[in-house]
């Protein structure tokens, strides 16, 4: 233990005694305290004597204590690793925050008791989602009182959510676009309009040629400079197409008093009108717009108390391509949570109406944010952290009319990842392509992405069995996971499907006096397919109280024993049971006329039970079959012909009496 404090005291040093010109712990602690996580992270690794190579040299200590200084130090040395986690989890940086969170969850102070919880959340940000379920159900066990706790189960389910979900991958194409737009700081919420492409980006804004600096006065203390090359938040642009590597990008002329940053465009149909979310230091969020004439933008203008106040913050506005709604995300009064999303009128004269809130169904007590809605489908697309998903903020989908909505549904991977993902806007009239933003394969900071959503067609031409012709008012029904899709045959007979991943289907064929038809398909077959799987199928009529003949089931001679090949005719049964799982049968079996009438009775009554027990063996309940022996009492043919005015007997005819039927006696 006094090795241990020697180390400590010598790495920590100036914690307890300022022996260093600058103090890197106040430096980070000045940092952390204004929200510069990225600052306050560099100097606590240089507080910590962490470099890129060192970080496995930090070790959680024991409990053992020698002195009031020991504490200090190892209180020092514990509180400076927890806010290192911190600011590395709060810049978006989690492999960094997975490690340094990995010890603060080993420290038995009760202050750093929700170490454990983020350490969990950053495992299940790096996709490492089996060990985050275990590491929540450990903060659940050690927490069960503290508030995080509901929320560690909703990851928990979010985690197990996102195995599945990886397994089936969406057919969907993502493109990072390119660095010249994808600039340093964040970039986000690109929308299309006339061939130029409107995005925010916090890409830093020189002053001069000044530096961040760090001093310090006699004594010790410490002062830190404010930044003087701030990542600022505004609207720029680029022409063009977005493949050549030297795409010119410039910011949006737009007249803001210095230090306001915007971000997040809306546009109406025309183009000429432009909304987006502004704010200056600790200013609520709110709403402007601003109007163009030839290449000019107008100054700037508030939309109104409609939207706006100083009491709470509207962002991230999203006019509807109709030019007749604003949507938007605000976290006013009268909503379910956090932030919820908006709607209001946009009247013809450009004035707004009275905020409406999306209701229950798409809002949750959590966050959700900057919505996209298409009035051709009719659907909105929005991001949320308040549902189960991967985690972070996830885009979700739902089809409604402004008022009425259909539950939200998760968009799945890859469209979704196990960061934060946002602001979809399409560059089509379905929202089949588009833009998104993610921090997905960033250390830090949100990024521009092509999207392209594609589908896998199932489709073929359903007919009658016996006549081959086109089957008209079938229902076809497609089950897979993400729920059920439903149609009705025209006269051509075509059923058509779209799916968005290769997640096993089952599909179902059915029409009245018809054997409904289920056809299943597997994964494997799924994934060799491309964009396309075309199968034709047929169903079979049938009469209820109407025999129809099994062909070829045949008995051991003068026995109810079924022969080996009759029991795969009695197979063809099964899948027609299965399929129609409501339906009776009953199974009778007949014989010739050779013996007496007890006899053949009594034979056709064991023959077909051994058929019903035969499909009982399969797994057919018992309940849904019955037998009957009819013996020699209901030919189909002549047992013995007259030829030449004499009796003689017909094998033929005795054939088609030693016959087994089933009829189905309810559908």
């Amino acid at each position: 233990m006094k090795k241990i404090l020697l180390i400590l005291l010598v790495a920590f040093g100036g914690f307890a005694n300022a022996q260093y010109v600058v103090n890197y712990k106040k430096v980070a602690d000045t940092y952390f305290e204004n929200k510069d996580y990225y600052a306050a992270s560099t100097f606590y690794k240089k507080a910590l004597k962490i470099t890129g190579d060192s970080t496995q040299a930090i070790l959680p200590y024991g409990k053992e204590r020698k002195s009031a200084s020991d504490d200090k130090v190892i209180e020092d040395y514990e509180g400076s690793i927890y806010n290192l986690a911190e600011s590395s989890r709060l810049y978006r940086e989690f492999n960094e925050a997975e490690k340094y969170y990995a010890i603060a969850s080993t420290f038995t102070n009760t202050r750093f008791r929700k170490a454990l919880f983020y350490y969990a959340e950053s495992l299940r940000a790096n996709k490492k989602f089996n060990l985050a379920i275990d590491t929540y159900q450990q903060f659940i066990q050690k927490n069960g009182d503290d508030p995080l706790a509901k929320t560690a189960q909703k990851e928990i389910e979010s985690c197990k959510f996102a195995i599945e979900e990886m397994r089936f991958p969406r057919m969907v194409q993502i493109k990072k676009v390119p660095a010249n737009v994808n600039g340093l700081g964040s970039n986000y919420a690109a929308v299309k309009i006339n061939n130029e492409l409107f995005f925010t980006s916090s890409r830093p804004v020189a002053v001069g040629s000044k530096k961040d600096m760090v001093k310090t006065e006699a004594g010790g203390e410490v002062q830190v400079s404010t930044k003087a090359n701030p990542f600022i938040n505004n609207i720029y642009s680029a022409k063009g197409e977005l493949s050549s590597a030297d795409i010119a990008v410039k910011k949006l002329d737009i007249n803001f008093t210095r230090g306001t940053e915007i971000a997040a465009t809306a546009f109406t149909p025309d183009g000429n009108t432009l909304y987006f979310t502004s704010w200056k230091d600790k200013d609520k969020y709110a709403i402007y717009s601003a109007k163009k004439t030839g290449d000019k933008w107008s100054d700037p203008q508030a939309v109104g108390l409609q939207v706006n106040s100083k009491d709470f913050n509207s962002s991230q506005p999203f006019v509807t391509s109709d030019g007749k709604f604003l949507l938007f995300s605000s976290d006013r009064s009268g909503g379910y949570g956090k932030f919820d999303i908006w709607y209001c009128a946009i009247r013809e004269d450009g004035s707004l109406g009275q905020a409406v809130n999306l209701g229950p169904t798409i809002n949750t007590e959590d966050d959700e944010r900057a919505p996209y809605y298409n009035t051709l489908t009719k659907k909105l697309l929005f991001s949320t952290d308040g549902r189960i998903g991967f985690g972070g903020l996830d885009f979700f989908e739902s089809e409604g009319d402004l008022v009425d909505w259909t539950t939200p549904k998760n968009m799945g991977y890859p469209f979704n990842s196990s960061k934060d993902d946002i602001y979809f806007t399409a560059t089509d009239d379905k929202g089949t392509k588009g833009y998104i933003s993610s921090d997905r394969e960033s250390s830090c900071c949100l990024e521009i992405f092509e999207v392209k959503k594609e589908y896998l067609s199932i489709s073929g031409i359903l007919t009658d069995c016996k006549t081959k012709s086109p089957l008209a008012g079938a229902s076809v029904t497609l089950n897979n996971a993400e729920g059920s899709q439903k149609l009705t045959t025209g006269t051509d007979g075509i059923y058509k499907f779209k799916v968005d991943s290769k997640r096993p289907i089952k599909l179902l064929f059915a029409k009245d006096n018809y054997f409904a038809v289920t056809k299943n398909y597997v994964y494997e077959e799924l994934a060799k397919a491309d964009t396309l799987i075309y199968k034709d199928y047929c169903l079979s009529p049938f009469k209820i109280g109407i025999p129809m003949a099994l062909d070829n089931v045949y008995y051991e001679f003068n026995s109810a024993e079924l022969t080996e090949p009759s029991k795969k005719v009695l197979d063809f049964l099964i899948p027609i049971m299965e399929d129609n799982p409501e339906m009776e049968i009953e199974l009778g079996s007949h014989t010739d006329n050779i013996g007496t009438d007890e006899y053949n009775l009594d034979l056709s009554n064991r023959r077909a039970k051994s058929c019903t027990d035969y499909l009982e063996s399969k797994g057919i309940a018992a309940a849904r079959m019955t037998s009957k022996g009819y013996g020699e009492s209901m030919p189909i043919a002549p047992n013995e012909i007259i030829v030449k005015r004499k009796k003689k007997d017909n094998p033929e005819g005795r054939a088609k009496n030693r016959r087994t039927e089933f009829k189905v006696t309810k559908k």
